[in-house]
């Protein structure tokens, strides 16, 4: 099943996909978008383009375990891009994905502009990496 995910952010959404044999999470690309409806918009174009089956939104809980205001617009986008796309939308826990993302980043010693460009797509890999391995573990994948 090929599928998408999404690190949605205020400014900047990275985006990454799989394709069928879901064995390789690859970056797509970020889009540089403040405006929700857009953002929502132009990610709903990326998952047509990318033909999508389904959508792994990240979903960033706090630490403990409950769910604040940032999930919580996470949800809503989730939700928002679902009725745009009548794609399967799965929230994915994604605590520590940017910080995860960033440490990748100091490895291949990736800095200034370049970083912030890349990050948030990084940051969508490896939230579509633990989905994928999720699937794997508990025989959803096909």
């Amino acid at each position: 099943m090929i599928i998408m995910s999404v690190d949605f952010g205020d400014a900047r959404t990275g985006i990454a996909v799989c394709g069928k044999s879901e064995m390789i999470a690859s970056p797509v690309t970020v889009i540089a978008e403040k405006d929700f409806v857009k953002c929502i918009e132009k990610t709903a174009a990326l998952a047509k383009e990318q033909r999508a089956e389904q959508i792994v939104v990240g979903y960033p809980m706090n630490m403990n375990g409950t769910v604040g205001e940032r999930a919580e617009k996470c949800r809503l986008f989730a939700e928002e891009l679902e009725k745009l796309t009548g794609c399967p939308i799965k929230l994915w826990d994604e605590r520590c994905t940017t910080v995860s993302a960033h440490n990748a980043l100091n490895v291949t010693n990736t800095r200034g502009k370049k970083r912030k460009a890349v990050v948030d797509a990084v940051a969508a890999v490896l939230i579509l990496e633990s989905y994928l391995g999720f699937r794997r573990n508990s025989g959803e994948a096909t």
